[in-house]
């Protein structure tokens, strides 16, 4: 048996796996602290208790695991002083403190250069920046920077590691040789000694300490591998592991993740260009910041909750009248706007409460297809994304997806637990040394076709949401923020 654990933003995630059948999973909440506008911190001490509550939660003899992987959110900045002491709360992906900081850091070309991407602002790289400004005498004890999943690790196996794919989102990795880059750290005050040390995700780390063992209920040594930043964790749950793949996942936000065989950056395009969790494989990823979270927005907003929304749609492939733009929390592709807002257009006092949910859906979809146009351009193939996530539940909504994207949308049966089980396998390709090429793929349960004589209505459609985006002024789809 193998043992993947995801950690997420909302909760940790427990899932034992035997072979490639999911035999357990649990899950133990996590809770987000906003002490300013914009800011988002968890205690990692939080991340340990969930992950030991998690396992517990399995409810199962551990006694046959034989290998573990990590995945989990990315870009968050671990500060430890030379005693591996927690300095302050990690600062999360979806903290917005460091904007400033992050211009300043991509205005100099080496960083596209080196990296491959845009210094978002959500980077790892920018946070530390903005403590040497704001938190000056924490930022001087800075020994070590983990991601999160990492700082777990070094509670795993006693050791500071990391891997690839979760390191390409910090901003100091060098996406070509996929090591970190001296002169980019240096340029933030840091440099070698201060990160954890890379392996690839399908490598075996380190193994798990007594004492750690004790308090998961698992047998002490069990090999730990590099694991993955989520995405990636999710594409390997799936068997994404060969260049031309895609998939989109609808969560909290709404990813379209292109496997290719070498690097391909674009930064122009706010595509995000990282190395894969598999030796030998990059990816692109485009992000719309808030996909399930502009319909949990309208749920909050109307106190129904998403199911009763969706619900109320039924299944129709007429595009509604009412434009919905879901930057709720500023974009990413192709945009990088972190002050981008939302907005609702076209209302009347004959719209109803599904009006709203039908726009909250194709606003979604629209940006959606703007990151696919990024990707692309960037140079990558999405053809029939494998969807994935709580809103790939929703019929209505992939129907939706595919009249938009103007290209069938594929739902897997059983992929609800995707980055866990990219984890559980990464662990099982890191024990055995096994070839990540024979990771198999799930059966597709139901292919979302386009309706072409629909095709024409929502091109229109799109055309017409796009004439009164925010985004498009007053620069054109290519343009950076």
């Amino acid at each position: 048996m193998y043992l993947g654990l995801d950690l997420g933003t909302s909760g940790v995630k427990a899932l034992l796996m035997e072979g490639d059948a999911v035999v357990a999973t649990a899950t133990a909440p996590l809770s987000v602290s906003r002490p300013r506008p914009g800011w988002s911190e968890q205690a990692p001490e939080d991340w340990r208790a969930a992950a030991v509550a998690a396992v517990a939660g399995l409810g199962r003899d551990l006694s046959g695991v034989r290998g573990i992987g990590l995945s989990g959110q990315m870009h968050g900045a671990v500060c430890l002083d030379a005693g591996q002491r927690v300095l302050r709360p990690a600062i999360l992906w979806d903290d917005g403190r460091a904007e400033a900081e992050a211009r300043a850091l991509d205005a100099d070309p080496r960083f596209r250069a080196i990296t491959g991407n845009i210094v978002f602002t959500g980077f790892t790289a920018p946070k530390l920046v903005w403590m040497a400004r704001y938190e000056p005498e924490l930022r001087a004890r800075v020994a070590r920077v983990l991601l999160p999943k990492d700082w777990l690790r070094l509670w795993l196996i006693g050791e500071a590691v990391s891997e690839p794919s979760d390191a390409a989102g910090t901003a100091w990795l060098d996406l070509a040789t996929r090591d970190w880059s001296d002169e980019l750290l240096a340029t933030t005050g840091l440099d070698r000694a201060t990160m954890p040390r890379l392996v690839e995700g399908t490598e075996v780390s380190g193994t798990l300490r007594a004492q750690a063992a004790v308090e998961l209920g698992l047998p002490p040594s069990i090999p730990v591998a590099g694991g993955a930043g989520d995405n990636a964790a999710t594409a390997v749950g799936v068997g994404l592991t060969q260049p031309g793949r895609s998939l989109l996942s609808l969560g909290t936000s709404g990813v379209i993740f292109s496997v290719t065989s070498m690097p391909m950056p674009a930064p122009e395009t706010a595509v995000h260009s990282f190395a894969h969790a598999i030796p030998d494989r990059w990816h692109h990823m485009g992000v719309t910041l808030a996909a399930g979270a502009s319909l949990a927005w309208l749920a909050d907003l109307t106190g129904a909750p998403p199911e009763a929304l969706l619900a109320e749609l039924g299944e129709g492939t007429e595009p509604g009248e009412v434009a919905f733009y879901p930057y709720l929390s500023g974009e990413r592709t192709p945009w990088n706007a972190p002050a981008l807002r939302g907005r609702l257009d076209r209302l009347s006092a004959a719209h109803s409460r599904a009006d709203l949910s039908r726009a909250v859906l194709e606003g979604v979809g629209f940006s959606l297809a703007d990151a696919v146009a990024a990707m692309e351009r960037a140079g990558s193939r999405v053809e029939a994304p494998l969807a994935l996530g709580g809103g790939a539940k929703s019929d209505v909504w992939l129907g939706i997806l595919a009249n938009i994207l103007g290209r069938p949308v594929e739902r897997p049966r059983e992929a609800a637990h995707a980055a866990a089980s990219g984890a559980a396998r990464l662990g099982r390709l890191a024990a055995e040394r096994g070839d990540p090429a024979s990771l198999p793929q799930p059966e597709v349960e139901r292919r979302f076709e386009p309706d072409p004589a629909k095709a024409e209505a929502w091109r229109t459609a799109r055309a017409r949401w796009r004439s009164s985006s925010p985004a498009y002024a007053p620069q054109d789809e290519a343009g950076a923020r």
